[in-house]
């Protein structure tokens, strides 16, 4: 049988991996990339390292405006479906890349698998948010990584083909812990810091307010800065120069951040992925959002959401923390679950 899987953005490659393993020997899969991360660091080193195998088709898609950007990616994705004719699509988390492959599947009948299904941050001013709730609604068979993901989507009135299966994300976490992947970073005693999203960046003075709290920490910080935040800074005339205390250094690979991360006394982010990766290595991690889809993490302050006030950044991040979950979102099988369960699907 053949799927399609359909990657865009940085979290997307973590997953695909530990799917693409997974389905060796099992199924036909092939590889759309629309290009939405298009950044070297960002996506193209996840085939050097790791070894993924190079898409079937590139889309080139870029950055633009959501509407613009999705409307793009569905009329590529609708040519390459309609010529490969798929026995389904798999589709993960909540970009625009996972949005405009669904909504294309739904028209022309072909089933989509949602990997990282049920999540739910329930502030519908996040595009990811408007996504997921989107692709969970047509999807034919659904993979959450919690209960908390299954409730969401129980309380929706999905509850058929819904398979709470862990995080995709943990089997590769573990497999580079395992492997030796992780290397060594050249900076000792320091935090790690990814910010990117727009309520973060977007407006002059958030961003100052944000830079300059990281700035006053005790630690150094190590700030991995993201395409977005660096042009918005160039565009408000923040220079780098101004915040002493943060070493900036480019958009990491997957192995680098991680490696980052592992080294690191704590992470600061408004990311998603990487509260569940700061986790698992038993990192403290401050989210500088209101909300979280993963609010396990929460659970004993491992996690904490801080957004107005970042003057408190330091007296979370210091926390000393010793209860951590080691079967949080599964036990790092998640990959071969879900191709079993869509090997089920397709042949009953």
């Amino acid at each position: 049988m053949k799927i399609i899987a359909i990657i865009g953005a940085r979290p997307q490659f973590i997953k695909h991996f530990s799917f693409e393993k997974a389905c060796e020997n099992k199924v036909d899969l092939k590889t759309i990339h629309t290009g939405q991360h298009y950044d070297e660091n960002m996506s193209a080193v996840f085939f050097e390292q790791l070894g993924m195998k190079k898409p079937d088709y590139m889309l080139n898609i870029g950055s633009g405006n959501h509407g613009f950007q999705t409307a793009k990616m569905m009329l590529e994705i609708e040519d390459v479906l309609q010529n490969e004719k798929p026995d389904g699509i798999v589709v993960y988390g909540d970009t625009n890349s996972t949005l405009a492959g669904a909504l294309v599947a739904s028209k022309i009948h072909v089933p989509i698998f949602h990997i990282e299904a049920g999540l739910r941050s329930f502030n519908k001013s996040m595009p990811e948010e408007i996504n997921r709730v989107l692709t969970d609604h047509v999807s034919a068979c659904l993979f959450t990584p919690s209960e908390v993901a299954t409730s969401n989507l129980k309380n929706e009135g999905i509850v058929k083909n819904v398979y709470e299966v862990g995080d995709i994300m943990k089997d590769l976490t573990n497999y580079a812990q395992n492997s030796g992947l992780l290397k060594a970073v050249d900076i000792d005693s320091f935090y790690y810091v990814t910010i990117h999203r727009p309520y973060n960046t977007d407006e002059p003075k958030r961003l100052e307010y944000v830079l300059s709290s990281l700035n006053n920490l005790k630690k150094r910080v190590v700030m991995a800065i993201h395409p977005r935040t660096r042009n918005l800074m160039d565009r408000y005339n923040l220079n780098t120069l101004d915040y002493q205390n943060i070493n900036f250094i480019p958009p990491q690979s997957y192995v680098d951040n991680l490696s980052y991360l592992e080294k690191s006394s704590g992470l600061i982010t408004d990311s998603g992925g990487m509260q569940k990766e700061a986790y698992w290595l038993k990192k403290n991690c401050v989210t500088i959002r209101t909300e979280t889809e993963w609010v396990e993490t929460l659970e004993d302050g491992n996690n904490v959401l801080v957004f107005e006030e970042l003057e408190n950044l330091e007296s979370h991040i210091a926390k000393e923390r010793n209860t951590w979950n080691a079967n949080l979102y599964g036990d790092g099988n998640a990959s071969r679950i879900i191709v079993t369960k869509i090997i089920e699907y397709l042949t009953n």
